[in-house]
């Protein structure tokens, strides 16, 4: 029988082998891999239609039933960002995306997430989408405009990666 004693070196090749990523530090510990160059969300064609400025932010909009969720990192390093202002906006069952009654805005949590409840989106133009926007200063403002996969999908998540200004 055999005996492999642990290396660092038989550590790294096997680490390399199955593809995990580790790399050492100044001390030459074993650490895990971070997320670097993190690029940032781009601005997406027709996210900024009907935005409203300072719509407030809600519980809930309209009578619910439908989930607009998501996560906002920091480009870069990937570090969620807590306290993050998401403004939402679609064409809902109760009301046309261009009316103030289907807007809102929410904040994200410790964990960069973020979770708002609104009434069912139907298709507006053809597409069942939603809006989503950042507009709020500390970084560079960014609207997206994810189309759903069919209009009777009950919920629709969207990720930022926010560029510091």
């Amino acid at each position: 029988m055999t005996a492999h004693r642990r290396t660092r070196r038989s550590l790294l090749i096997a680490a390399a082998a199955t593809g995990a990523a580790v790399t050492t530090g100044v001390s030459g510990l074993v650490v895990p891999a971070r997320a670097q160059g993190l690029t940032p969300t781009r601005t997406m064609r027709g996210g900024a239609n009907n935005y409203l400025p300072g719509a407030p932010i809600v519980e809930r909009i309209g009578n619910g039933g439908f989930w607009m969720t998501g996560t906002v990192r920091r480009a870069g390093d990937g570090a969620p960002l807590e306290g993050i202002r998401i403004q939402i906006w679609a064409h809902t069952t109760e009301g046309h995306e261009r009316e103030r009654k289907s807007h809102g805005a929410t904040l994200t949590d410790a964990e960069g997430q973020f979770r708002l409840e609104m009434p069912q989106i139907v298709p507006a133009f053809g597409q069942p989408h939603g809006h989503l926007a950042y507009d709020s200063g500390a970084f560079e403002s960014v609207f997206l405009r994810p189309v759903m996969a069919s209009a009777r999908d009950t919920s629709l998540s969207a990720d930022f990666v926010l560029q510091p200004v």
